[in-house]
């Protein structure tokens, strides 16, 4: 679908209206969908694919995976929480998993940032050199 960009800006602009200190507000994005599902404007497909893009996005920004080899210690799962909303600022939502298949070590991913210090990791950098 080919989007205009007077539904770029549009979508941008609800966007920008959807964002309480910064942070995006779940339920204001459930209002401005349902009012403009319930207007259905000139190309309104179009701003809400735009829309849905930029909410999309901004969910994937805020959000932390921390996958480990073992159960992470709750002490260790707030120090990590500390360190990357230190880094990262408020609103992150954490996801820790254990992936046996790393082997030692832990893989953070915040938004497209990946900070990957496994042994997995390790492994095929060094089957790479050779």
């Amino acid at each position: 679908m080919r989007i205009t960009k007077q539904a770029r800006h549009e979508a941008r602009q609800l966007f920008q209206s959807c964002l309480a200190n910064g942070l995006l507000d779940e339920n204001r994005v459930r209002q401005a969908v349902q009012f403009l599902a319930a207007r259905k404007p000139r190309g309104y497909m179009g701003v809400l694919s735009q829309f849905h893009r930029l909410v999309k996005l901004d969910v994937t920004r805020h959000s932390a995976k921390i996958q480990s080899a073992a159960d992470l210690s709750p002490s260790y799962q707030a120090q990590w929480r500390a360190d990357l909303v230190r880094a990262y600022g408020q609103g992150l939502s954490f996801a820790f998993s254990t992936n046996p298949a790393l082997l030692g070590g832990l893989r953070v991913q915040v938004g497209g940032d990946v900070y990957d210090g496994s042994v997995q990791a390790r492994l095929a950098a060094l089957s790479r050199s050779f």
